[in-house]
């Protein structure tokens, strides 16, 4: 079996270079780009198990690339970024990213942080990756939701693991806590909004009223509950 492949996207050689020793020394395989349509074109050929992306791209807005590849990527997403504000933070993960590094880092975070989003998505494929529910059909495979018409809805990576999870434990309080201990992420402001926007969004793709949910409800003060019956494979 081939060891996972882990891209990184940063304008900047010595990040790059510093970045693919630890990775490699790790038992990674890894693939640098300095622009973002360098990266783009690598798509056609290569399908990349992790994403590193730096925000501040020469020649592509690098949160657009981020959200682009969150719907069209099955890819795990990490921002790597001088930009430590916590708004930038909550954009960055807003737009599908998995986690966010802040610069000057420790290789051997970045390395870390990496396992632990490969971890997670072994958890993920010895599941099933069909879920059917209220007439929706979720497919993990290409991350797109199925209507009863037949209409298809992307979702992004991110917001997939918020839909597996409460897919995985129907008519069960889950709590924010118990959210951030499976997804990943530090807690505080950035990931609760982050999760908030991830709900949402997911209840707008399943045609919910934002006023009164049908399928995700929130537990003020407790955390959520997937009311749905849910049928996997």
């Amino acid at each position: 079996m081939s060891q996972p492949l882990v891209t990184i996207l940063d304008d900047e050689p010595q990040i790059r270079q510093m970045l693919a020793d630890a990775l490699q020394d790790a038992g990674f395989r890894t693939a640098s780009y300095g622009r973002a349509t360098e990266f783009e074109a690598s798509l056609n050929h290569t399908t990349p198990d992790v994403c590193l992306v730096d925000l501040g791209l020469p020649d592509k807005d690098g949160l657009a690339l981020v959200h682009r590849l969150a719907l069209e990527s099955g890819a795990s997403i990490i921002i790597i970024s001088g930009r430590a504000q916590v708004q930038d933070r909550v954009t960055g993960l807003e737009l599908g990213a998995d986690d966010y590094i802040i610069k000057p880092f420790d290789p051997a975070e970045v390395v870390a942080r990496v396992r632990v989003r490969l971890r997670k998505g072994k958890t993920s494929d010895k599941t099933a990756n069909l879920a059917r529910f209220e007439g929706w059909t979720a497919l993990f495979d290409s991350y797109v939701l199925v209507d009863k018409s037949g209409g298809e809805t992307p979702f992004s990576h991110a917001e997939g693991e918020v839909l597996r999870l409460f897919l995985n434990s129907p008519k069960r309080l889950i709590s924010r806590a118990q959210m951030q201990e499976t997804l990943g992420g530090t807690a505080g402001e950035s990931f609760d909004r982050a999760m908030d926007v991830r709900i949402s969004r997911l209840r707008t793709k399943l045609k919910e009223d934002p006023k009164n949910p049908r399928l995700i409800k929130t537990i003020y003060g407790a955390g959520y509950i997937f009311l749905g019956d849910v049928n996997w494979g």
